[in-house]
């Protein structure tokens, strides 16, 4: 493995470029550099003397170890720089003057070694993989009189097969996955350059690091999280081949959306914005978080660094970023904003009083007061207003949300909430608001909401797999449709979606004049796509909207890039009350397990297992099976799930054989 000490002056070459998902190479910082340099960690059973091989720029290098040194000790090589001609083919330049006294030959000579300690206070590092051994921990030293000024850092790379110029595609830049484009005029098996920003390559602290593996992943469904060259964060989905799959029309089993927010002003206390389900690879998002004076309180590096930790220290790590927001406001707002409010009027109350707050005010120090009531906030009145007021929210009988008709335990917004709450929009910003709060003062909020609501908030992308979570009736009936392909046109449907509001029935056009286009064969893909879009955001877009302008008020959306939308609920609601006894008592057991139940050799597998997990992961199960971690207060044996004729909502956690040959994993129904 090396590490290269590339240049770092800002390149005006306009041969601009992309790679593969191969490593990029770093290269020198004009046409006139002859040589470069490379750090090298000496190889296990290396002793002084002793000759090994490193690759260096795409080359085999042979090294001879230095006296004084030993294996796992750093050292630096000089090799020559190969260059492009006219043609895009390489040269080979002459050794340069000041080499050593064995020279470097090209392609497979060897290296001159000098031995170098490592700084741990220097951080410009790159890495590759190679024959010798990672380099992923490697921490070089600047390159005297240019580190500071430097701006960008500049690779070549050969064009990938079947990149079109124009088109996006990835590459692996010194450990981190980077989404470029091909420039115009480039073929595949060119060599090109590009430059990347230096503060992309920089490698974050802590012994746990591995920017190598960088995707920001959690993958779903074969799409990742990839930094572009513009320092974002953009949603990609990689074929085969590990170039970027181009979606061109809507698949079921491939396309995925995101919600985008686009603000329309910057008012200090209440904006406005409207959101959007974009194709996923549209949906992009900051890689940093200034503070008021326009440094960085979060960078790239701390974000990648804090989406590898576990979730307990994610935890740590997104409260202390927390109390910097906090401490950054308070430089301009009060450093503690009070919220009088009557126990009687509580909601009321908490809306006027929470809705005249600006942004600064959002994330100063909130004291709780009941008016009429002698106490001081020490925390228990904050978690008690916390409670009371999402519970208030969130109960169905206001009309502002209802449960999951496939899930009982799990609340919806309701898209009929304006003709329950004609201020409904301003509840929404409010709850919006006070969800922020409550993961920023690390209170807990009393509802659970369905899953891709937690992934709206994330912007993570939704599937068509999605609408099942939802209606799963409807799911099946979209899934029948896709298959009947031609003869989609017997069914005479069109564009248009119906709709019961409090007993009424009402029409909702998909598209524009959809009333008088009817779903054909050619345009099916596009029918399920408006299917989609509609269940999961046109319902209720303007509610959503407020939700998550009111969310954003308070969290920035990049500090929300290291969680998943599991680890968002658990946040958000808390780890539940596991009682094993009362699980293991109130589970029903079915298909192959069914005669012997908990006797089963399998199922008493299960239960051992699952005995051992801690809370979190026993809470991720829950997540898994029934889409939420909340446990009823009535225990398992209140579990609800969807409304089945003649069965009601109680549905009792259940083992469910199945084949070895059908599945090698547990999977959930």
């Amino acid at each position: 493995m090396f590490s290269r000490l590339g240049s770092l002056a800002r390149r005006r070459n306009s041969r601009r470029t992309s790679t593969d998902d191969s490593t990029a190479s770093s290269v020198g910082a004009a046409e006139r550099r002859v040589s470069e340099i490379f750090r090298i960690t000496i190889p296990n059973n290396i002793n002084p003397g002793e000759e090994f091989q490193v690759d260096a720029g795409g080359r085999r290098v042979r090294v001879r170890c230095p006296p004084n040194t030993r294996p796992g000790e750093q050292m630096q090589i000089t090799v020559p720089v190969e260059r492009i001609n006219e043609e895009g083919n390489s040269e080979h330049p002459s050794p340069p003057p000041d080499s050593s006294p064995h020279p470097p030959r090209s392609r497979n000579a060897p290296g001159v070694g000098q031995s170098t300690r490592s700084d741990k206070e220097e951080e410009d590092a790159g890495e590759s993989q190679g024959d010798e051994g990672d380099a992923s921990h490697l921490n070089l030293p600047p390159i005297p009189d240019q580190q500071e000024a430097a701006k960008t850092v500049s690779f070549q790379v050969i064009v990938p097969p079947n990149v079109n110029p124009g088109h996006p595609f990835a590459l692996l830049a010194m450990g981190a996955r980077v989404l470029v484009t091909c420039p115009i005029g480039a073929m595949p098996g060119m060599k090109i350059q590009f430059d990347l920003p230096v503060g992309l390559l920089k490698k974050p602290d802590g012994p746990k690091s591995k920017l190598a593996e960088i995707k920001l992943s959690y993958d779903k469904d074969g799409w990742t999280r990839t930094i572009r060259m513009d320092m974002k964060f953009q949603w990609t989905r990689l074929n085969e081949t590990s170039n970027i799959d181009e979606i061109n029309r809507f698949d079921p089993d491939r396309s995925a959306y995101v919600l985008k927010l686009d603000y329309l002003d910057n008012d200090n206390k209440l904006r406005r914005g409207r959101c959007s389900l974009v194709t996923a690879e549209r949906g992009v998002v900051d890689s940093k978080i200034k503070s008021l004076t326009g440094s960085d309180l979060v960078s790239y590096s701390d974000i990648v660094n804090a989406q590898m930790k576990s979730y307990e220290d994610k935890i740590q790590w997104f409260h202390e970023t927390c109390t910097k927001l906090s401490e950054d406001w308070g430089k301009t707002a009060n450093l503690c904003t009070k919220i009088p409010v009557r126990r009687e009027f509580l909601l009321r109350d908490s809306i006027a009083k929470v809705m005249s707050l600006t942004r600064g005010h959002l994330r100063t120090v909130w004291r709780i007061e009941y008016i009429g009531e002698d106490g001081i906030d020490a925390g228990g009145l904050a978690r008690e207003w916390f409670d009371l007021v999402t519970k208030e929210v969130f109960d169905p009988a206001i009309g502002l949300w209802k449960t999951s008709e496939s899930n009982q335990m799990c609340l919806e917004i309701n898209p009929a909430s304006e003709i329950n709450c004609p201020e409904h929009l301003i509840y929404f910003r409010f709850l919006g608001r006070v969800m922020g709060k409550a993961i920023f003062d690390r209170q807990l909020i009393n509802g659970h909401m369905v899953k891709h609501l937690y992934k709206h908030i994330l912007g993570w992308p939704v599937m068509f797999n999605d609408l099942k979570d939802i209606d799963e009736e409807y799911y099946n009936s979209l899934k029948l449709l896709h298959r009947m392909g031609a003869d989609v046109e017997y069914a005479s449907i069109d564009f248009t979606q119906t709709e019961e509001i409090l007993g009424e029935k009402k029409q909702i056009e998909l598209i524009s004049d959809g009333a008088n286009v009817s779903v054909t064969r050619e345009n099916l893909p596009e029918y399920i796509e408006a299917c989609l879009k509609y269940r999961l955001l046109g319902r209720y877009e303007a509610q959503l909207n407020e939700l998550l302008l009111g969310f954003y008020d308070v969290i920035p959306e990049p500090l929300l890039t290291i969680f998943d939308f599991q680890e968002l609920e658990l946040l958000m609601c808390g780890l539940p009350e596991i009682n094993m006894d009362d699980w293991i008592k109130n589970t029903d057991y079915s298909s192959s397990v069914s005669m012997f139940g908990p006797r089963h050799e399998v199922c008493q597998w299960f239960w051992e297992v699952v005995s051992k997990y801690d809370q979190e992961m026993k809470a991720r199960l829950l997540q898994f099976v029934t889409g939420t971690s909340g446990v009823p207060a009535g225990g398992f044996s209140s579990l609800q799930g969807m409304n089945v004729p003649g069965r009601g909502t109680l549905r009792k956690f259940t083992i469910y054989g199945i084949p070895l040959a059908m599945s090698n994993y547990p999977r959930s129904q």
